[in-house]
């Protein structure tokens, strides 16, 4: 299970996702979680349609997305996303 976080350096909510996916990463230690930054990963947030930040998506094994939020998602959203994506 992969999980694209899109964010971008002034972005408060943003600080707030990264605090969500903590969370999220001590609770299922095997999410892979990337990090990438809308202006650096330029290309990669516009092949993944990314309009705003943050941007949260989860990804199944073979690259097929289960969940996309845009803004702050909540740590049961991600739970839930992530067990779609085993």
């Amino acid at each position: 299970m992969n999980l694209l976080f899109f964010s971008s350096n002034f972005c408060e909510p943003c600080m707030i996702t990264r605090s969500v996916l903590g969370e999220v990463a001590k609770l299922v230690p095997a999410a892979r979680i990337a990090e990438l930054d809308v202006v650096r990963d330029s290309d990669e947030a516009e092949r993944a349609g990314i309009r705003v930040t943050p941007t949260v998506v989860v990804l199944t094994a073979d690259g097929s997305e289960v969940f996309r939020a845009e803004g702050v998602p909540t740590v049961d959203q991600v739970l839930v996303a992530l067990a779609k994506a085993v």
